[in-house]
């Protein structure tokens, strides 16, 4: 792969330049309060902007967050992210109140070196998602006029054929931040020759949403571990009762096959905690997985399972682990996160944590975040990644 990265543009010299870089800043906010919940992705791109920065560069940062449609929406703001960027940085990070406008425009002119400027939300204009190439194109020529060189350290929107990510690289000289170069160099160890055992472990909610990777990663692991709303299709595959737990009808012949040709490399759930309804405070109790009654729904994985996955994690030289193995957003569901995340960092193996879920878990939960190898900022992308797909972001640096 024949990426520049930030240190071939330090070297180039950036003092007195507008660097522009695409950031991940898409990040959790409280609905009630619009406070930042988990700033694990502003941290993530601070070994960029404070290297763009300690270099005399013109910083101009723009970046998404949430699905707002195509037009300004007060809680969809970037403005909270401004505040606690500026924080991190240990300086005022100056907001643009538009993304290409007016606002935008001033701010970027009056940056000195060395300051830092946020545009406001990218996907407040339509031609940031746009799938017309030319509505596309020429919102990437306005954000590409405030640059004289691009960065992409948004690894989480590399998967995504938006104009910030695809179309801007084109317009200006363009280099891989450090968290990007960080991704695809981990990454490229699970598609390569990953030291064995090679352990996967997987949930979420939906097999349909994971079952491109299950596809892409069973000829090349040696264990799949499957917990989750998604182990509920695989169960009734095998002819079990999963009472009224999420259940996706149309996937349970294709989980029949997948574990009929996974020569026994899938671990399903052999217990799970079951409740009477999806509330914190729902009565329930830890049953066999053969055994859900059918007025409960799964909620977790048991203690028994929790174990079994433990001992072939404990056997494993490399991890991959995308997708919490239950509710754990309700203490009385997160055992199983817990117990399968304490188990990886425990494994005497190189371990990524893919993302999205999984990564907000290791925060909820207070586990040790250097216990992990490598914690991916991009779930999606990550996921993208290992199915062997070409993401327009990554493309788009190459060329």
């Amino acid at each position: 792969m024949s990426i520049r990265n930030l240190d071939d543009l330090l070297a180039e010299g950036v003092s007195g330049r507008r660097v522009l870089v695409r950031a991940d800043l898409n990040v959790p906010l409280d609905k009630q309060t619009g406070e930042i919940t988990d700033d694990g992705r502003i941290r993530a791109v601070l070994p960029t902007l404070s290297a763009l920065v300690q270099a005399g560069a013109k910083v101009v940062v723009c970046s998404h967050l949430g699905r707002p449609k195509g037009a300004p929406d007060p809680q969809f703001s970037l403005r909270p992210v401004a505040g606690r960027l500026g924080e991190l940085l240990g300086a005022p990070v100056h907001f643009a109140e538009d993304t290409v406008g007016d606002s935008a425009r001033s701010t970027v002119e009056g940056l000195a070196d060395g300051q830092v400027a946020l545009l406001e939300n990218l996907r407040f204009n339509k031609g940031e998602t746009s799938k017309d190439d030319a509505e596309r194109g020429a919102f990437a020529d306005q954000l590409a006029a405030f640059g004289d060189a691009y960065v992409d350290d948004a690894f989480g929107a590399v998967h995504r054929k938006h104009a910030s990510v695809h179309d801007v690289p084109a317009r200006l000289p363009h280099v891989a931040g450090r968290l990007v170069l960080r991704e695809v160099e981990v990454l490229g160890k699970l598609t390569g020759d990953p030291e064995r055992p090679y352990v996967v472990v997987l949930g979420g909610s939906k097999v349909s949403d994971k079952l491109a990777v299950i596809e892409a990663l069973l000829p090349k692991v040696d264990r799949l571990l499957i917990g989750g709303g998604m182990c509920f299709t695989f169960l009734k595959a095998q002819g079990h009762e999963v009472g009224t737990s999420l259940l996706e009808e149309d996937m349970v012949e294709t989980c029949r096959n997948l574990l009929e040709r996974s020569g026994g490399k899938i671990m399903l759930p052999v217990d799970v905690v079951a409740a009477d309804a999806f509330a914190p405070d729902a009565t329930h109790d830890t049953v066999p997985a053969d055994g859900i009654p059918s007025h409960r729904l799964g909620l977790d994985i048991g203690p028994e399972t929790v174990a079994g996955f433990a001992a072939a994690l404990s056997q494993a030289k490399t991890i991959f682990w995308n997708g919490p193995m239950g509710v754990f957003e309700m203490a009385a569901f997160a055992n199983g996160t817990r117990g399968v995340a304490e188990a990886i960092t425990k494994a005497d193996a190189f371990s990524v944590v893919g993302g999205g879920d999984s990564a907000a878990a290791v925060r909820a939960l207070g586990l040790d975040e250097s216990s992990f190898g490598h914690i991916s900022t991009g779930g999606g992308a990550s996921l993208e990644y290992l199915e062997g797909k070409a993401l327009p972001g990554i493309a788009a640096l190459e060329n």
